[in-house]
């Protein structure tokens, strides 16, 4: 799901554009196995007078768990991305009520990234934005955090590079 050209501004170019880790959808997978085993065993060990409702029932239960427990998760991931352009950070997320950040990279101080254990072994991060604002801008399950930590920073020292079509002296407005 690429960030649609009507939201760049005008020759604003995407650097990057990426989704967060799919190590948010380990635990939702392990999940629906856990549920589809489940509901498997109690259909097939559920005495005989209990059916149709009993069966209707664990059917019922492992849909809900399948949905709110799976299917949610995979739509979260689905429709969270984060996109760098050489002007700015933008973060959407959400499914049906979608919400929206974006960070001009003038605005950035500095760019670093957090990774636990799990997170090196995986090869993800959490991207650590700051700005003149008290709270950083954290972007979690960052894939490949260490390049695109270097991406980002690349590209805030390209925005603030001065204009070559500047006067190399500065302008002394003293005279």
């Amino acid at each position: 799901m690429a960030l649609s050209r009507k939201l760049l501004s005008d020759q604003e170019q995407v650097l990057l554009h990426m989704r967060t880790h799919v190590k948010a959808l380990i635990a939702p997978t392990v999940l629906l196995i856990i549920v589809v085993a489940a509901a498997g065993l109690g259909l097939g060990l559920m005495p005989s007078q209990w059916t149709p409702w009993g069966s209707w029932a664990v059917v019922g239960l492992a849909v809900v768990l399948v949905v709110l427990g799976t299917v949610r998760p995979w739509l979260n991931w689905l429709t969270t991305t984060y996109t760098v352009t050489d002007r700015r950070i933008i973060t959407r997320r959400g499914i049906l009520q979608r919400s929206g950040h974006d960070i001009p990279l003038h605005r950035i101080n500095d760019v670093s990234y957090e990774r636990g254990l799990v997170d090196r072994m995986l090869g993800c991060g959490t991207l650590v934005l700051s700005t003149a604002a008290e709270d950083p801008v954290t972007l979690p399950d960052v894939p490949h955090v260490e390049q695109v930590h270097v991406q980002v920073a690349d590209a805030l020292f390209a925005s603030h590079r001065p204009d070559p079509r500047s006067p190399s002296t500065p302008q002394d407005y003293d005279r």
